[in-house]
Parts: C-alpha cells; structure tokens; sequence
C-alpha cells in the first residue's frame, strides 16, 4: 500500500483565502473510490493502492482549475512500502511506542 502525502496549491485566485478549494478537494476526495485519507493543517494523506493514488492525486490537481484557479502547484511524497503492509497509523505507532507512549 502507498501513502502520499500531497499539497495542493492554487495560484492565481481572487483571494489569499484558501479553504473555500481545501473544502473542495477534501469533496473531491469522497468521490475517490479505494483510498483513505486524512485532512491536516499544511497537507493531505492520501493511502491506496497506487494506482488509486494517483488517480486522486490527479483529481486534486484538477479541482482547483475546475473552481476558477489560474494555475496550482501541487507536491507529492509518497512512500510505497512492498515487502509488509504498512499505514500512517502503523508508522505513527511504531514512533510512540518508541517513545514510551
């Protein structure tokens, strides 16, 4: 399974606000058939498959366009782990349980 980790900038809109394209995209998403995902402050964690991935990661990119941007920048991590199943979850525990938590 892979997770991407994707932020999605649109440039060239009327405003410096940007959550009225957040909460679009975050739409855009529950439309994404065999992902998860999760919203944070700065990104989207994106997990899937990798083609299921890269089919949301394209139809991010795409939304901001479809609701008036000019033009986005979009970055993608992804981290495609093969040899065990793996989740951001699993990865956040494994830093707890090091940490004594």
């Amino acid at each position: 399974m892979a997770i991407a980790e994707v932020t999605v900038i649109p440039i060239g809109t009327a405003s410096t606000s940007l959550s009225s394209y957040v909460a679009e995209m975050q739409r855009v998403l529950e439309q994404q058939d065999g992902i998860t995902y999760e919203l944070t402050s700065m990104s989207t964690i994106i997990e899937g498959e990798l083609t299921f991935v890269w089919r949301a990661i394209e139809a991010l990119h795409e939304a901001p366009f479809l609701s008036g941007a000019k033009r986005v920048s979009t970055s993608v991590k992804i981290d495609d782990r093969r040899d065990r199943a793996s989740s951001s979850k699993q990865k956040l525990q494994s830093v707890q349980e090091k940490l004594g938590g």
